[in-house]
């Protein structure tokens, strides 16, 4: 686990807060709907990269990540089945924070909990799909926009006319 401060902690995602999970994304990203079944599945493929943010008064945050290969995102609201095996990158499907949690460095947290992640599974690349809203904040997280293919152009229009998708190295501790 990686302590943040005091009162709150990022922390493995255990079935029992998917409902929180759930409820906390439909305030966070009205703008994203992903049906519940999105966040169980998400859990059971890859619980190793699902991560909530604990805090003294509930659930605070949470990180959906996974192993992915190659530069076509997920779709929003689509169900993987199966996760590529062997992975070339690990993808960062969600990050989200509690508005009364946000500017404290808690996402640069849960950030490093993705890189050591990635590192155990031996990727050497993070990469994640930034809607039009979060792109200036990942930027500064170092990830940079990859050329992409019409198909990929597609699917990342599932998400926004803006969205992009980022990738950068994992780094170290």
């Amino acid at each position: 686990m990686i302590p943040a401060f005091a009162d709150t902690i990022w922390r493995p995602m255990m079935p029992a807060d998917l409902a929180a999970t759930i409820a906390l994304a439909a305030t966070v990203h009205a703008d994203y709907p992903e049906d519940d079944e999105i966040f169980m599945e998400r859990l059971t493929l890859a619980p190793e990269g699902c991560w909530v943010l604990d805090g003294l008064s509930g659930l605070a945050g949470y990180l959906i990540s996974h192993p992915w290969k190659g530069c076509l995102t997920p779709r929003l609201n689509c169900l993987l089945g199966t996760l590529p095996s062997p992975a070339d990158r690990w993808y960062i499907h969600d990050l989200a924070l509690a508005e009364s949690t946000r500017g404290q460095g808690l996402a640069q947290k849960a950030i490093a909990v993705v890189d050591r992640v990635a590192r155990n599974h031996a990727v050497p690349i993070i990469s994640l799909t930034s809607t039009r809203y979060a792109l200036s904040f990942w930027q500064k997280q170092g990830f940079v926009t990859e050329a992409v293919s019409a198909e990929e152009q597609a699917v990342l229009a599932s998400y926004d006319e803006e969205a992009s998708f980022l990738s950068r190295p994992v780094r170290g501790d």
